[in-house]
């Protein structure tokens, strides 16, 4: 469930980034194909929305291993670093009657646990860095 109150306790025009940690069911919950399938299908329609809202991909890629901390309960299948101009874009996209019609019912079908953290960047090569 979309945080609200604590995204509106950020800096609304700040630029941000969202650390996407995702594990996929083995099937899609609607039976069309595997988890990773839905989350593609999610994809496709969600990245055209974050570049429309100034956003683009910085990074994705498949989680390995736990390489410190406690392995049971992150057992992540996907990472991925999304940039918004700002946190009100963030949540304009989220909220948005598309969003939830269009992209939101792939994402819950592929996803068995999806965590979104919004970070402020301290130091960074990847975004103004």
């Amino acid at each position: 469930m979309l945080n609200i109150q604590g995204l509106e306790g950020l800096q609304q025009h700040a630029p941000v980034v969202m650390l996407n940690l995702m594990r996929f069911h083995a099937r899609s919950r609607d039976g069309n194909g595997s988890g990773w399938d839905a989350y593609l299908r999610y994809s496709a329609i969600t990245v055209p929305m974050i570049k429309a809202r100034g956003g683009t991909l910085l990074w994705t890629g498949e989680a390995r291993a736990v390489a410190l901390g406690p392995q049971a309960g992150n057992e992540w299948d996907f990472v991925a670093l999304v940039f918004y101009p700002s946190v009100a874009a963030f949540l304009d996209m989220m909220t948005s009657e598309a969003y939830e019609r269009d992209a939101d019912p792939h994402r819950v079908n592929g996803c068995a646990d999806h965590v979104i953290i919004a970070t402020e960047q301290a130091y960074g090569k990847l975004v103004g860095g």
